[in-house]
C-alpha cells in the first residue's frame, strides 16, 4: 500500500471540484466538520454522507454513497477502520476518482477494493493538511 507522491496529491487537489465526505458530522467540534468547512471555504463542492444527520452547511446529507446521483472527484472517509472495506465497496459502485482515508485510517482490504475499482487510494493523510502543504 503506497500513497501517491506529494506532487500527485497536489494535482489531485488542484483538479478536484466535488468531494463526498463519508462520516461528515454536523457537530462543529468534530474534526470532520472542521475539515469539511475548510474544504468548502477553499472552493470545493461538499456532499455530506452520513445516515445520522439531515444536513450540514445547509446541504442535505445522503445516507450512503449509493445515493450519489453524479460523479465525484474524491471520496473522503471519516469512519473507523473496521468500516473502511464496506465504504470502499460502496465507493466501487459509484463514479469517483479518489478514495481518501483520513489520518490514522489504514485498511488493506479497503485499499485493494478501491484500487481494483480503478480509484487512486490515499490512506492515513489529512486532506486539509495536504491541501495546505500543496498551496505553499
Amino acid at each position: 500500500m503506497e500513497n501517491p507522491t506529494r506532487k500527485e496529491i497536489k494535482e489531485i487537489l488542484d483538479n478536484a471540484k466535488k468531494i463526498a465526505i463519508v462520516g461528515l458530522s454536523d457537530n462543529p467540534y468534530r474534526t470532520s466538520y472542521q475539515i469539511g468547512e475548510a474544504l468548502q471555504a477553499s472552493g470545493y463542492e461538499i456532499i455530506p454522507v452520513n445516515p445520522n444527520i439531515d444536513e450540514v452547511f445547509g446541504i442535505k446529507a445522503l445516507a450512503s454513497l449509493k445515493e450519489l446521483k453524479e460523479p465525484v472527484d474524491i471520496i473522503n472517509v471519516f469512519r473507523r477502520e473496521e468500516y473502511l472495506a464496506g465504504v470502499a465497496r460502496d465507493a466501487a459502485e459509484v463514479e469517483a476518482d479518489v478514495f481518501w482515508c483520513q489520518l490514522g485510517l489504514v485498511d488493506k482490504d479497503a485499499y485493494e477494493v478501491a484500487k481494483n475499482a480503478g480509484m487512486t487510494v490515499i490512506m492515513d493523510r489529512c486532506i486539509k493538511v495536504e491541501h495546505a502543504l500543496t498551496r505553499g
